[in-house]
């Protein structure tokens, strides 16, 4: 049965707390704890499928023709759950949406149409870019329009992913399908010797919940979208029971015993995850923005809502006919089952490496900070915020309260965040210098995942471009119910 439209655009804001849960043996709420998500479970009203039985989907590819990649974001029906049509938001209305794959240093232009009945935004997340083209939440692209976002690219190789950064919407819009990778390349990076082509995957991991009619359930306070966030129950944020990965249900993926590259970003919207193989390392070979100077192997891999991990994985030593199976050991249940990895065939060749040096990344002199800022990630007083529920605020203060901050192109900050409960913390245009994963080396990222009661010290160098940017959040719930402000950079 198709989901009503009003029902849709609702994404089922009335969805039951007693519906049956299918599929997790988890508790309904976590609230942190130093593991685990912030938010609460919305519970699936419809059976779920038995893991690790639908194929691993790979998103189709888009490349620029002319330096151009022409995409619409429009609704669309897909079989994800199998047997049952859900109803997506999506861009060439698939979801994930296609894989964009461009030339760092090389300009692009993104021309988005919307077809949809509702206002959208494009933010390329990670993206060096002009505050006009950035995707500022209030910059909206109105139904049966377009618009061009040029994206000049001066900056790593790296894996990006591209989002509706709609003012107010974000999370439903995001949860209903608007999200997709955008993986830059460069020559220095294609000589390294690490897997490529069919061997070169983006994994798009996100957590879902379903409705009666096996739509996308959300749980938006006012379904006809004309107040913003979601139900008190779902405040610290919206926990899926499904897994998906590439949009299908704990898939499964038959591999070469070979090593594979795996491009692996957390879309959800609030759920954390650490990604774990049993009786496989991983080689963690990037960040958010791009490689690290070494690489690291590691058994596990935490990512919190927008991080990225680019990774390999060696199944050469793997018997053929061996299930490597990915879980997640946060969570138990169906939220503690990812995907799974059947190693079908020896491989017929296999002339990659993973080079022991893997690019230089400049240390950052901490004696040039010119200004050092705290930034504190907390929810306000009960009442302060919509329709009586308190708002997510950074320093007191929310995106309508004015800059909270103005930074100087050209200087180097220190930031020290702190925070109350999880919060995974994104600045537009701008990128954090920390620790590499293991402590050995420097790493790049756009996003830092900030555990309760705990904090970050981040170098931040100003660059790229004047103009007003934001900063926030990225459990989108948080972000949403206002957990974003402004910052201007002069």
């Amino acid at each position: 049965m198709r989901p009503s439209r009003r029902a849709f655009l609702g994404l089922a804001g009335s969805v039951a707390a007693t519906a049956v849960l299918a599929g997790c043996g988890s508790s309904w709420f976590t609230a942190g704890g130093g593991t685990g998500s912030h938010g609460a479970l919305l519970p699936s009203q419809v059976p779920l499928p038995d893991p690790f039985q639908v194929p691993l989907p790979i998103p189709p590819t888009l490349e620029p023709r002319n330096g151009i990649i022409e995409i619409a974001a429009r609704r669309s029906a897909v079989e994800i759950l199998p047997g049952r049509t859900t109803e997506i938001l999506g861009y060439e209305g698939t979801f994930p949406g296609p894989t964009i794959r461009a030339r760092a240093g090389e300009e692009l232009q993104v021309r988005l149409r919307n077809d949809l009945e509702i206002d959208t935004v494009l933010h390329l997340h990670g993206g060096r870019t002009p505050p006009e083209h950035d995707g500022y939440p209030t910059d909206l692209v109105t139904p049966g329009t377009d618009r061009p976002y040029v994206y000049p690219l001066q900056q790593r190789a790296a894996p990006l992913w591209y989002h509706d950064h709609a003012m107010d919407f974000t999370g439903p819009n995001v949860y209903a399908g608007l999200a997709g990778m955008a993986i830059l390349h460069d020559d220095a990076e294609d000589g390294l010797g690490l897997p490529t082509g069919e061997r070169d995957i983006p994994l798009v991991v996100a957590d879902r919940s379903f409705d009666g009619d096996g739509a996308f359930a959300y749980p938006l306070a006012d379904p006809s979208r004309t107040r913003h966030g979601v139900t008190m129950r779902y405040h610290g944020g919206v926990l899926g029971d499904c897994v998906l990965v590439n949009g299908a249900p704990w898939p499964v993926l038959e591999v070469d015993a070979a090593r594979y590259r795996f491009r692996m970003l957390n879309a959800s919207n609030a759920r954390r995850f650490e990604l774990q193989l049993d009786g496989v390392p991983f080689t963690q070979v990037g960040t958010d923005l791009g490689l690290l100077e070494r690489p690291v192997e590691r058994s596990s891999i935490p990512m919190a809502s927008a991080e990225r991990a680019d990774v390999v994985v060696d199944f050469s030593s793997v018997p053929v006919g061996t299930r490597v199976t990915m879980t997640n050991t946060l969570d138990s249940g169906g939220p503690g089952q990812v995907m799974q990895f059947h190693v079908v065939r020896r491989a017929a060749s296999d002339d990659t490496r993973v080079p022991e040096v893997l690019s230089t990344i400049e240390e950052l002199d901490g004696d040039a900070v010119v200004v050092t800022r705290d930034l504190h990630f907390s929810l306000g007083p009960t009442g302060s915020g919509h329709h009586g529920m308190a708002e997510w605020s950074v320093n007191g203060m929310t995106f309508h309260d004015g800059d909270v901050f103005t930074s100087q192109l050209g200087t180097l900050e220190r930031w020290r965040l702190s925070t109350d409960v999880h919060h995974p913390v994104h600045a537009h245009l701008l990128g954090f210098q920390v620790a590499a994963p293991g402590g050995d080396g420097l790493a790049w990222k756009d996003t830092v995942d900030l555990r309760p009661g705990s904090g970050a010290e981040v170098l931040v160098p100003i660059e790229g471009y004047s103009g007003r940017y934001v900063l926030h959040c990225h459990n989108l719930e948080h972000e949403d119910m206002m957990m974003m402000v402004n910052f201007s950079v002069a």
